[in-house]
């Protein structure tokens, strides 16, 4: 349920309403791409790409010193609450985005980022939590597949007031894209009670809590790093990890921007795609959890990398809209579910003789987010420095081959799991 309350924060504010209002306003409020941005000149897709990327980095500096209260005081579902609050609140405030107040809703959207991804590394931990290895590709998958349903039914919402207005009395055009923003905080927030009501604090205070504690997350992730030595398939998934999630992630982020700038697709006809893309991905995230099932962890990622490097290579040809169309749908095929398998794969990784999953799960998000700050950095440089988002495909094109190299270096989760056995 916590996939159902968030999952309108990645649908609305990340992929789909805000980036096509972001766009727009800006050209409005400049007359062109090129915008002034507290004194600096700066394109407005690569601004929305650089303000990812230090959202991320801000992220993965404080997570640290939260895991590590967390652990100290037993609050980690408070902190979870925080940042939950922090990124809904945030979206509400975009209510207020117009063409006079773009620097400081660039600036809350940074802020709506470091909550959303905040409040995911302390709910990722909980899966080994509750649920059992045997279940963890399925839960995994129902999590994402729920986020895309509850985030359809906000969508479809909003798509309504966005391209009907008259049936809620709208006159003014800019309105119900911001009424968007407003409803994604309500809906965050809203939903969100039901996993805050169920889930367990799981663990109780040990210590008073001094600067020493406060380190004890950043030790914690190096003590994390120091037992991947001895797991070598673990570290070579999470080296793995990293690099396709560069790609992955980053596309998740600058489709929609890639969309309106470069192919000047119209906004409902980018819209209905992310909600394309979302109804795809229900599917998506069963069938990877099910290929696992039979081919394996491993093997599956790699099938589902494989399509990312077809995507990449088909975004670099696009030109018609027809083609990004169905570029979207492969998109939504294995989107969520490469995300749900590596977060499911990751957990079967894990030592079970670890009981400390927390810290794993935070150098897991920490890994994440740093991919993130990198890819979106990198797209958006190349695009700076070469004036082209298709030099920035053929980044990604580059990126997630480098991840298929890195995975196929590692056994089948099945055959890994056989040789512990024979072992």
């Amino acid at each position: 349920m916590y996939d159902w309350a968030n999952s309108v924060h990645a649908l609305v504010i990340v992929s789909s309403i805000f980036p096509v209002y972001f766009n727009a306003t800006t050209l409005k409020a400049f007359g062109s791409p090129d915008i002034q941005f507290l004194g600096w000149e700066i394109k407005n897709s690569v601004l929305f790409s650089y303000t990812v990327s230090l959202a991320f980095l801000i992220t993965a500096a404080i997570i640290p010193f939260c895991t590590a209260i967390a652990d100290f005081t037993g609050k980690k579902k408070l902190f979870m609450q925080f940042f939950c609050y922090l990124g809904a609140l945030s979206c509400m405030s975009l209510f207020f985005f117009t063409k006079d107040t773009i620097t400081i809703s660039v600036i809350l959207f940074g802020i709506s980022l470091v909550g959303w991804s905040g409040s995911i590394v302390f709910y990722d931990s909980y899966l080994p939590e509750i649920a059992t290895e045997d279940q963890y590709d399925r839960v995994s998958a129902k999590g994402f597949s729920m986020g895309y349903l509850g985030s359809v039914f906000l969508l479809l919402f909003n798509l309504s007031m966005i391209m009907v207005p008259q049936w809620y009395g709208i006159t003014d055009k800019a309105l119900p894209a911001r009424i968007s923003f407003l409803s994604v905080g309500i809906w965050w927030i809203l939903f969100a009670q039901i996993p805050f009501r169920y889930l367990p604090n799981t663990k109780v205070a040990r210590k008073k809590l001094n600067r020493t504690a406060l380190w004890s997350g950043f030790k914690a992730l190096k003590k994390v790093y120091e037992h991947l030595q001895k797991q070598p398939y673990l570290s070579k998934f999470l080296l793995a990890f990293f690099v396709y999630t560069m790609g992955l992630r980053t596309v998740m982020y600058v489709a929609t921007i890639f969309g309106a700038s470069e192919l000047k697709l119209p906004s409902e006809s980018l819209i209905v795609t992310v909600l394309l893309i979302q109804l795809v991905g229900i599917v998506g995230s069963f069938s990877f959890a099910w290929l696992s099932g039979q081919i394996g962890n491993i093997y599956a990622l790699m099938v589902g990398v494989v399509i990312w490097i077809g995507i990449c290579m088909g975004a670099y040809y696009t030109t018609e809209a027809m083609e990004f169309y169905i570029l979207a749908c492969t998109v939504g095929m294995v989107m969520g579910g490469l995300q749900s398998l590596s977060r499911a794969t990751f957990s079967k990784l894990i030592p079970e003789d670890i009981s400390d999953t927390a810290s794993y799960f935070s150098f897991y998000d920490v890994t994440e987010k740093c991919a993130i700050v990198l890819g979106t950095f990198l797209y958006g440089l190349v695009e700076q420095v070469t004036g082209s988002m298709r030099n920035s495909i053929l980044t990604l094109l580059v990126i997630f081959l480098l991840g298929l190299i890195l995975l196929y270096q590692i056994p089948s989760q099945k055959i890994y799991r056989y040789q512990l056995e024979e072992e």
